[in-house]
């Protein structure tokens, strides 16, 4: 059985990691990011403060948030998984593959962000594929727990006649869609939605080669309408449509999916030999 501890099982992430590695027969040891309150220490979720000696016989470590003591993993001889936005790829390697098992000479990966597994789907989903332009709509999960509850408190305040506080997020999210400067090819937009994204790529075909969908990846569903994000939020795979043009030449392709579902928990369960993907 595979042991494994989450640091960070506190947040959103680490609380989802935890119940998934568990449905898998898993052994798991959620930890917190530091010393715990008395709050803390008598919540619903049994979570221990991280000590190196609670590592010794585990195999892998999480890192869905970052621990307060640089020392956790120091001498640690098992293989780490860091899950942080801002992981640092010096000291957590390379992202992970986007197939396969973890490989038995790595000890450590950092996650690749859902936006790039995303992408990387579309010439497994399309033939023909030549050119690719996309608007990315992105939910507040990208901001794990501290954007699910900042967006919660913004949107109370606007209820209540008072301008939200945006301290908490950086920006103001309640009812605002926040376009960002565009990067290349690719603009994201920021709505205001608790989970799942949507991209909505625009293509371009090769000269003589007509757009036209395949056969659909493991973790992946061809949908007949575009997906909703309220569709995608509370599905464990990625949900396509593909509309073409009557030559083939031009299409439109909706990708819609959980960051935290289908963007972290699917891969991972895959990397670790414990699901499809």
């Amino acid at each position: 059985m595979l042991k494994t501890a989450v640091v960070g099982a506190q947040t959103l992430l680490g609380r989802e990691l935890v119940r998934a590695l568990e449905a898998c027969e898993a052994s798991v040891l959620p930890l917190h990011t530091g010393p715990l309150t008395t709050a803390e220490e008598e919540g619903d979720l049994v979570i221990f403060a991280p000590e190196p000696a609670l590592l010794e016989g585990v195999d892998l470590v999480i890192l869905a948030d970052r621990p307060s003591s640089g020392t956790l993993l120091r001498g640690f001889p098992g293989r780490v998984l860091d899950l942080q936005e801002d992981a640092d790829p010096r000291e957590s390697g390379d992202p992970m593959p986007l197939a396969g098992d973890w490989p038995p000479t790595v000890l450590r990966f950092r996650g690749r962000a859902p936006l790039e597994q995303a992408l990387a789907l579309v010439p497994r989903l399309v033939e023909g594929v030549g050119e690719v332009c996309a608007t990315h709509l992105r939910s507040i999960a990208m901001l794990g727990e501290r954007g699910i509850q900042g967006l919660l408190e913004q949107t109370e305040a606007v209820l209540g006649g008072t301008d939200p506080d945006p301290t908490k997020l950086g920006y103001r999210a309640a009812f605002e869609v926040i376009p960002g400067v565009a990067r290349g090819a690719l603009v994201e937009v920021r709505v205001p939605v608790f989970h799942g994204d949507i991209l909505l790529l625009h293509l371009r075909g090769i000269p003589g080669t007509p757009l036209s969908a395949k056969n659909p990846p493991p973790g992946v569903l061809w949908r007949d309408l575009p997906p909703s994000s309220r569709d995608v939020a509370v599905s464990a795979e990625a949900l396509a449509h593909l509309q073409v043009d009557t030559e083939g030449a031009r299409g439109v392709l909706t990708l819609g999916y959980d960051p935290i579902l289908w963007g972290v928990l699917r891969p991972v369960l895959r990397l670790l030999g414990l699901g499809q993907g």
